[in-house]
């Protein structure tokens, strides 16, 4: 087995991993109230979410974050392929943050006591978003550049 993370990209999969994995199997066994809440503050910032049952909402979500947490954690999982779906989850996250009442303080992006958590969601764009440049700077530096009729490799 290759492992295609490398070393350094190992502390900040692992953290945003666990989080979200464990936050995907805390959601496995939400309750019917629970479900309501979730999917009603979802679907306040996102209307298409509106017709979804509550329940099978956060089952989905659920099993969202579980794959995402285990893409995270599991070392084969290319980094481009984990950060791209970490920052995708993430930006939905930040989206739910700007957009629902309550969250920030007005005309602010500090976050109101309430918005703390997701707030803090953020770190999980950045750490996707790290992934995902690292991977296109480093594809784009070992490229073959063609110039009048030569070809020269980037290392």
């Amino acid at each position: 087995m290759r492992f295609l993370t490398r070393p350094h990209q190992l502390p900040p999969r692992v953290a945003a991993g666990l989080i979200i994995l464990n936050s995907g199997l805390t959601k496995r066994s939400a309750g019917e109230e629970a479900a309501q809440g979730l999917h009603g503050m979802a679907a306040g910032t996102y209307p298409f979410l509106k017709d979804v049952d509550p329940v099978r909402f956060v089952r989905l979500l659920s099993a969202a974050e579980i794959t995402l947490g285990t893409a995270l954690l599991v070392p084969v999982v290319p980094p481009l392929l984990a950060g791209a779906a970490l920052t995708a989850f993430a930006g939905g996250l930040v989206g739910l943050y700007l957009r629902t009442p309550g969250l920030r303080e007005e005309g602010s992006l500090r976050p109101t006591q309430h918005g703390v958590a997701i707030a803090k969601d953020v770190w999980l764009l950045g750490i996707g978003a790290g992934l995902v440049v690292e991977e296109v700077v480093r594809d784009r530096s070992r490229t073959v550049v063609v110039t009048r009729g030569r070809s020269s490799a980037r290392l």
